[in-house]
């Protein structure tokens, strides 16, 4: 496996890392999960986007590093986790996903979790 792509920064630590795959399964669930980089991009551009994940072994990293300079755009928190086929399972798919967007939905049962993990994401970021 490639080692992670000195680009992508924040990269989650292991712990941080489950945990937000545990809130991308669960959004999946939910309908609150937009797959792919350029549905990502859809969702940051119309103001809907909680926060980005991406994959940090994306070949080549350059087809989704247009996010980060979108999501400090838009004061959007994001972050890298090592593997897309990791993110892939988390989605549901059986293909690797490089990146996905969680979006809003004030009503949510995960609303609780979702500030959770933005405010771990946000710790990265500084």
């Amino acid at each position: 496996m490639d080692s992670p792509h000195s680009k992508a920064w924040p990269l989650a630590d292991t712990a941080l890392t489950q945990k937000i795959l545990d809130i991308v399964q669960q959004a999946s669930h939910y309908r609150q999960l937009k797959k792919g980089a350029n549905e990502s991009t859809k969702t940051l551009n119309r103001g809907i986007s909680e926060f980005i994940v991406m994959a940090a072994d994306t070949q080549p990293i350059e087809i989704l590093l247009h996010l980060p300079m979108l999501c400090e755009d838009k004061n959007v928190p994001y972050v890298f986790v090592p593997s897309k086929v990791a993110l892939g399972r988390a989605c549901g798919v059986s293909r690797s996903v490089i990146a996905v967007s969680i979006t809003s939905n004030e009503a949510s049962e995960l609303q609780n979790q979702i500030n959770t993990i933005k405010d771990n994401i946000e710790r990265l970021l500084i």
